[in-house]
């Protein structure tokens, strides 16, 4: 294979949950460029809709946006059924879509840890659920889970985001072991700090305190996650399932 065709998607189709913004609509772009098939799949469907008619203007593949609660096994289940009636198939499922309710413990109301749990895990859960079927039955599947820095490392006024992030990686390894004999691989993409919507309420001095706790010295971008996705979901990738791969300028080394 010519490095020209690294990482091609060429004839896939692609869901990513969470893609009308941020990290995910990085992704949504990279694996459309690279020629793949994709849903957006959000609950911002004005904002999934516009994400669609700015990446079509950089690609001739399909998009579709498509109103999804990742927390809803039924909505999920008719989101890949719909993403197969409308584009054939599903090869790529990207479990992107995340929130957070953060404050120390002490304030956390059971509804903040509910919210953050239901969507962040259990949304993982109902959509690979859905996806995993179609993928057994075609022998080929590739699944990539957006934990985070976070849920390695832990961090202050989130531990129901770093448990949600910590459960993802947990249930990606688990995966990966399940479905490996049908050629799927499940692997796990964990940012570091990523200036997103998801980053703007966080205090001055924290992001402070984070960024010196860089390595690298710098904060992410979210196209250098969607790299990292992309790389997971390629060809290239298929001997590689049950990993973490983290891409946060050395935050969390192992």
């Amino acid at each position: 294979m010519s490095m020209s065709n690294f990482c091609s998607m060429q004839g896939r189709v692609a869901v990513v949950t969470g893609g009308a913004r941020g990290i995910g609509r990085s992704i949504v772009e990279k694996l459309a460029l690279l020629g793949a098939d994709v849903v957006i799949a959000d609950m911002l469907i004005d904002l999934a809709e516009e994400a669609v008619d700015e990446i079509s203007k950089l690609t001739q593949r399909k998009l579709i946006a498509y109103n999804v609660n990742v927390s809803d096994g039924k909505s999920t289940s008719e989101l890949i059924d719909q993403t197969i009636k409308q584009l054939g198939k599903i090869d790529i499922l990207v479990n992107n879509a995340g929130i957070t309710r953060d404050t120390l413990i002490l304030r956390m109301e059971e509804a903040d840890w509910d919210a953050v749990i239901n969507v962040n895990l259990k949304g993982v859960f109902n959509c690979s659920k859905a996806a995993i079927r179609p993928m057994m039955k075609q022998r080929y599947g590739r699944i990539v889970n957006i934990s985070s820095v976070s849920g390695q490392a832990g961090q202050a006024g989130q531990t129901n985001y770093s448990a949600s992030k910590a459960g993802i990686i947990g249930f990606t390894k688990a995966l990966a072991r399940e479905v490996a004999s049908r050629q799927i691989t499940v692997n796990a993409v964990a940012p570091g700090f990523i200036p997103t919507y998801l980053t703007n309420d966080l205090p001055e001095d924290l992001k402070t305190s984070i960024l010196s706790a860089t390595p690298i010295g710098r904060m992410g971008k979210p196209e250098e996650i969607a790299s990292a996705v992309a790389f997971l979901a390629s060809e290239e990738a298929s001997y590689i399932t049950g990993q973490v791969l983290a891409v946060d300028g050395g935050m969390a080394m192992m």
